[in-house]
């Protein structure tokens, strides 16, 4: 069966330009893209009325409670939630409960996504056992199993040789391996980046150079064993020379950002509240403004949600005592239309960090509008505006720093190869 979309606003993420057009969707591909294809051959037809037909978002980094947290975040909530985000992929973290560190667990999360999930599931392993920095997990077995990468996620590796040997195993597999760069002991028990604003706050803090000093010493270790390498959460300008020296030295190395750090800062903690609270920490806007520049020039690659949900009594606690994290599947589309209504980036531009650069860093062939891609897409209106409410959303935590902020940008329909599993009800009439 022909699916064909038309006179839409393509957002094409790898020529970087946005037409209007159609769009040609059969077996689960596009078999025909732009706008002088012949669209009566289609033996269904969607009118989008000129919105914004974009590749489904592909994002890093998204917790899920299943094991050991279910009551935070199962497979199908968050699969919901990333449905009704424009998400059509997930890349799922290993800081389970136990940590995803053996095949067996690793095998348990991906058919329990397959059986409950719509969208397309791809989980990453731990990279030594248990998170603890100590001993590597078997990358082989975990490989084979489906991992799509090897992280500790926010648990530092702080044994440089042990660091490096694991370093050294991925670069033979070909496997990536992502960090979350930062010094564990200047950044332990920090709640809020150092400055008068914590100082006046009483919030314990940390410099942003303990990200700088963390993705320094990854990255001479990367220059070392020649691994591919992500770091998975930039925050800070400080960290960026360091970066590009090394995407200038030829090191396979990338780099991301989270939504909330490009949309936030640090004021935003001003009255405690702890969904706010975020890990790393929320910087100064002059950092905002160095990040939004380093995603514009691809200097930062990816852009993620950082998807983590936590229940009203981790969050209901004191601020330097609370959990850190926000839920981002579905905020993650809105809150970048607030880079886009400000002229920070382009459309293209946001599609190339949340679909284009993550489907090549993982090797996908999807985040892009071309024949023969898979027909993982999402429609979206760029200007309804809308309040957010954090109880409709559908993740089983409700912990969102824009609850109750004005935004523009809702998802109208998601596809995944090819299939509606998502559609909003305000959309016309006569959809499949």
């Amino acid at each position: 069966m022909k699916i064909c979309l038309t006179d839409a606003r393509l957002i094409d993420p790898e020529l970087g330009t946005e037409t209007r057009g159609s769009l040609i969707i059969e077996d689960g591909v596009i078999i025909a893209v732009g706008a002088d294809i012949d669209t009566q051959t289609a033996d269904e037809i969607i009118d989008c009325r000129g919105k914004c037909l974009a590749p489904g978002i592909i994002d890093i980094g998204v917790k899920i409670g299943e094991p050991g947290e279910r009551h935070k975040e199962s497979f199908r909530t968050a699969g919901l939630a990333a449905a009704a985000g424009g998400v059509t992929t997930i890349i799922t973290r290993p800081d389970t409960t136990p940590a995803m560190d053996t095949p067996e667990a690793l095998s348990f999360a991906s058919r329990r996504a397959s059986d409950v999930t719509p969208i397309n599931v791809l989980p990453m392993s731990a990279l030594t056992k248990g998170r603890e920095g100590r001993e590597m997990v078997e990358m082989g077995f975990m490989k084979d199993a489906g991992a799509v990468g090897f992280t500790d996620c926010d648990h530092v590796v702080r044994d440089p040789k042990v660091f490096s040997r694991a370093m050294t195993y991925a670069r033979s597999l070909g496997a990536l391996v992502m960090a979350h760069p930062q010094e564990p002991d200047l950044s332990k028990g920090a709640a809020v980046t150092s400055g008068k604003f914590a100082s006046l706050r009483g919030l314990p803090s940390v410099s942003p150079m303990a990200e700088r000093m963390g993705l320094e010493r990854d990255l001479a270790l990367v220059e070392m064993s020649r691994v591919r390498y992500h770091a998975d959460c930039l925050s800070s300008g400080a960290a960026l020379p360091a970066l590009q020296r090394a995407k200038d030295a030829g090191l396979d190395v990338t780099a991301g950002t989270s939504i909330h750090h490009l949309t936030l800062n640090e004021f935003d903690v001003d009255d405690y509240r702890t969904f706010f609270k975020l890990k790393p920490p929320l910087r100064s806007e002059d950092d905002r403004q160095a990040m939004i520049a380093a995603v514009a020039s691809g200097l930062i690659d990816t852009l993620s949600s950082f998807h983590t949900p936590q229940d009203e009594e981790s969050k209901r606690l004191p601020f330097e005592e609370a959990a850190a994290g926000a839920v981002g599947l579905e905020t993650l589309l809105p809150a970048a239309m607030r880079l886009y209504h400000a002229g920070d980036l382009t459309l293209p531009q946001l599609w190339r960090a949340m679909a284009l650069a993550p489907a090549k860093r993982l090797g996908l062939a999807a985040g892009r509008l071309s024949v023969s891609a898979p027909a993982d897409l999402v429609l979206f209106d760029p200007e309804a505006p809308f309040v957010m409410d954090r109880f409709k959303l559908h993740s089983k935590s409700k912990n969102t720093p824009f609850d109750g902020a004005r935004m523009q940008g809702k998802v109208l329909m998601t596809l995944v190869a090819g299939r509606p599993v998502f559609q909003k009800n305000c959309f016309p009439k006569g959809l499949p």
